[in-house]
């Protein structure tokens, strides 16, 4: 029996065009990725050949057309997948749902602004987003200047369902996380009415790769989601190279302190990413995010250097000389009396960051690999003198989400600048 059609001949011609994607630790929750990598290449058609001819150990994802039976029709499936001419595909979301999309995928509701700022990364035409879920005032509208023209399907956590059924798009994709509403009514009704909803979370900077992977094959923007995710494991890789060998005693300590709405002391815990960029979180023994913690503590730890997250200042569609909001930010931490004997204050090594830079906040989730570079030059300027986190931001707005931003005139984020 012949397994390896002349299809198979075009599809390596093809992959030796296609930028592959970085080197990862995850194993690519789409079926027809049969060695259970991090793509979904002319190897995973290799190897379903072997597993029908009885040479390889069976595995999950081996079955791509998700039918219960590996065998020639999973092979002839995976070359399709590869080219981007399947009619169906079936992956593991951030839920840990296995989904069939039909594909293509033309109309699509989302319902959280992480979902907008990916797609639009990957190049997906913004005229078949069908309809968002909107949460002021997550949608940033220096951001996400295209929102007021997109039908409005209600609240992110519980949108309109019968809103959605009139548009009747292709994919939903909605929030993965449930801390907020009981997700699983939403999902049951739309999917009860034949609307395929795929549930993602795109705020961390470890599962963001894989849900930006899985993305560019639902949307046929495997190509774009490559070079989108090199360029950004790119700058991050090399960050990491440099701080890995920087000893203890040269890692300053850290005190990361999140947005607050009552004046309380809350650390962010390991969304700071602190040892990524060369510190010492001083609160590392703390086991939670977003925990309070006693401020005589803060004073007997006696960090280096302080970043405080504001939830206000900031924006997008400020004046870029407009630092009038995240200088008082930055003066409420110099100015409390806790703090006055801390080596920052006295060194006035605070910082400020916007929660548009930042994990898990406001409308910034994917975008939180922006604040990595702003981290290391603050943490260590001299080892990242050549580091300009304002050109990688700028790049990020211009290249990858096609916004006419010029970050010398628009736009506060950080304070001091770097």
């Amino acid at each position: 029996m012949r397994l390896k059609p002349i299809v198979i001949t075009i599809i390596a011609s093809l992959l030796l065009l296609t930028p592959s994607a970085f080197a990862s630790d995850y194993t690519l929750g789409i079926f027809g990725n049969a060695n259970e990598d991090d793509t979904i290449d002319l190897k995973d058609v290799e190897y379903t050949a072997s597993i029908v001819l009885g040479l390889d150990d069976k595995t999950q994802l081996a079955d791509a057309k998700y039918d219960g039976e590996i065998d020639i029709l999973d092979v002839t499936h995976v070359e399709l997948i590869i080219l981007g001419r399947e009619k169906e595909l079936t992956l593991i979301d951030s839920g840990d749902r296995t989904v069939t999309v039909n594909k293509p995928v033309e109309s699509t509701v989302i319902c959280f602004p992480h979902v907008l700022e990916t797609l639009r990364s990957l190049k997906v035409p913004m005229d078949s987003i069908a309809g968002i879920a909107r949460h002021y005032p997550e949608y940033d509208p220096g951001f996400f200047p295209e929102v007021s023209d997109v039908p409005d399907v209600g609240d992110r956590w519980t949108p309109d369902v019968e809103v959605i059924l009139t548009i009747k798009p292709d994919v939903v994709i909605f929030t993965a996380l449930s801390a907020y509403a009981d997700t699983t009514k939403t999902v049951n009704a739309l999917e009860s009415a034949d609307i395929r909803v795929l549930c993602f979370n795109l705020n961390t900077l470890e599962s963001y790769p894989e849900e930006v992977e899985k993305l560019g094959y639902v949307f046929n923007r495997q190509d774009d989601a490559a070079e989108f995710l090199n360029w950004r494991e790119n700058i991050l890789s090399s960050i990491k190279e440099r701080v890995k060998n920087i000893p203890e005693e040269d890692r300053p300590r850290v005190y990361f302190e999140a947005a607050s709405k009552d004046g309380s002391y809350n650390i962010y815990g390991k969304y700071a990413y602190i040892a990524m960029t060369g510190g010492t979180d001083i609160f590392s023994d703390q086991p939670g995010q977003y925990m309070t913690v006693d401020p005589e503590a803060i004073a007997d730890r006696n960090p280096e250097i302080i970043v405080r997250v504001d939830g206000t200042a900031g924006g997008y569609d400020l004046n870029a000389a407009d630092t009038s909001e995240i200088e008082k930010a930055r003066m409420d931490v110099m100015n409390r009396d806790i703090l006055q004997h801390v080596s920052a204050v006295r060194e006035e090594n605070v910082h400020v960051i916007t929660v548009h830079l930042l994990s898990f906040f406001g409308d910034s989730g994917c975008r939180n690999f922006l604040q990595i570079p702003y981290q290391a030059k603050w943490f260590h300027p001299e080892l990242f003198e050549d580091l300009d986190p304002e050109a990688i931001h700028q790049e990020y707005l211009t290249r990858f989400q096609g916004l006419d931003i010029d970050l010398n005139e628009k736009g506060v984020f950080v304070y001091p600048t770097v």
